[in-house]
Order: C-alpha cells, then sequence, then structure tokens
C-alpha cells in the first residue's frame, strides 16, 4: 500500500490531509462536531495524554508553517503543503 515509503512519515501525511478535510467541512456535519465536542468531565490527575489534534498542530509547527488556518482554506495550497510534508518530517 504505501510501497518502499517510510510507513511514519506517509501516516503523518495522511493526517494533516485529513485535518485539513475537516477544518473544511461544513459546521453542521457530523464529523465537524464530533471533531469539535468537548467532554464534560474533567481528566485525571498526571500528565495530560496527547490528543490527536496536538499531534497534529506539533506537525504544522515542526514544518514552520505560520498561517494554518487560511492555508487549510486554500485547498490547492494546503495540497501541497502536504505533499511537501511527505519529506520534511522527519521521526
Amino acid at each position: 500500500m504505501t510501497g518502499n515509503k517510510n510507513i511514519i512519515n506517509y501516516i503523518k501525511t495522511q493526517r494533516l490531509a485529513w485535518f485539513g478535510d475537516v477544518h473544511r467541512m461544513p459546521d453542521n456535519s457530523m464529523v465537524k462536531k464530533v471533531y469539535e465536542w468537548s467532554p464534560a468531565l474533567t481528566r485525571s490527575l498526571g500528565r495530560p495524554k496527547n490528543r490527536w489534534e496536538d499531534d497534529v498542530k506539533s506537525d504544522i509547527t515542526r514544518m514552520k508553517i505560520t498561517n494554518w488556518m487560511d492555508c487549510i482554506r486554500n485547498r490547492t495550497k494546503w495540497k501541497k503543503l502536504v505533499e511537501k510534508s511527505k519529506t520534511s518530517l522527519k521521526l
């Protein structure tokens, strides 16, 4: 499925692509509602667990993308950044 690609970079690239897709979805879509949902419960004590969104934003920061919200809205620009991430994201 991934050929000779590094599987970690492939997964991170797909995650970035999905992140852009979710942010471009209309606010009334079920996927966006679940993404933005915040549970009413409190977290347990200790180190907080990493969330999916935190990992994606970490990847975006590592790629030095500062205006990612504007890039997500522009589909072609976001696609170029996702393609660039295939080589620029390191373990």
